[in-house]
């Protein structure tokens, strides 16, 4: 066995002192600092009755559709029947009814009961022209429920529903296309009456659009109440023109004591009441729509 080398041993000493030198140097350097490690934060977990946050919807008004009201027992179901076809045509629209007078609900108690759930409500009258009820009554009820936001929508008036629906009733009582063009045929648009100069304008102007509806026999406007003419007054007005051959269309909404007269004169056929016809419906929707859609809803007025 050899002896180790001589120059391999000097290498190795000579190595050992500069590591130790290197090491004693280090040692009085300052150890760089370690940041801790990092860690998910922890949420807090949501108390148990804390309701969870969506976003908040406006609300929409409720419809008050107003009948003036009637002792005849059939109104109130043909109105109720009329706002189920209003409500069918509207899913989720809070639809209420409301009397001026003899049936329950009331306007007033109606009012009040919305003002208590901080409702707002647009009170569309189921009436034909801008009469003492719907310029003074409705406004009046309004100013009694000073916590309520709302406004009163126009009456159901001239409108092509409204047309529609008085030329289907016709139809039904059995007026046909050729009576139309006959020249003994004509008709009398019984509707209740006002003194109101302007709910006799309006009523001229739905006696018009009949008559173009119908194929331009003449259409007379005639009253219950307040107004003149009568309804055999305008039967025997459409006789002296030769027109004996008259029906009487029906400008009420339900059946009740003036509509029950009117029909009792025609001398031919009497339509029905409109009643739940479909056209009356989209009408009072539309008749909503105009004030929710182009009036403030936070301010107090009548249309």
């Amino acid at each position: 066995m050899t002896e180790p080398d001589s120059t391999f041993d000097s290498a190795s000493e000579l190595l050992g002192k500069i590591a130790e030198q290197l090491g004693a140097r280090l040692s009085h350097l300052p150890l760089p600092r370690t940041r801790p490690p990092m860690t998910a934060p922890t949420l807090a977990p949501r108390a148990p009755d804390a309701p969870a946050l969506a976003p908040q919807a406006p609300t929409t008004p409720t419809l008050v559709a107003v009948g003036h009201g009637s002792r005849d027992p059939r109104a109130r179901a043909t109105l109720s029947r009329l706002l189920d076809r209003v409500r069918e045509l509207r899913p989720g629209l809070d639809v209420r009814l409301a009397h001026i007078e003899l049936n329950a609900p009331l306007l007033d108690d109606t009012l009040a009961g919305l003002a208590a759930e901080g409702r707002d409500a647009v009170l569309v009258p189921l009436l034909f022209a801008p009469g003492h009820h719907v310029t003074h009554d409705l406004p009046a009820a309004l100013a009694a429920a000073p916590g309520l936001r709302a406004r009163v929508a126009e009456p159901l008036g001239a409108h092509p529903l409204l047309v529609e629906a008085l030329a289907d009733r016709l139809a039904e009582a059995g007026w046909s296309p050729a009576d139309g063009t006959s020249p003994a045929t004509g008709v009398v648009l019984a509707s209740a009456g006002s003194r109101d100069p302007r709910s006799g304008a309006e009523i001229r102007r739905i006696a018009a659009l009949l008559g173009e509806r119908l194929g331009g026999v003449p259409v007379l406007p005639a009253y219950a109440s307040a107004a003149a003419p009568t309804v055999p007054e305008a039967v025997r007005a459409l006789a002296a023109r030769g027109r004996h051959r008259v029906a009487v269309a029906s400008c009420f909404t339900a059946p009740g004591l003036f509509a029950t007269r009117a029909a009792a004169h025609a001398p031919w056929i009497a339509a029905d009441p409109l009643g739940a016809h479909p056209a009356l419906a989209r009408l009072v929707l539309h008749r909503y729509d105009r004030v929710r859609t182009r009036l403030p809803m936070r301010e107090l007025a009548a249309i």
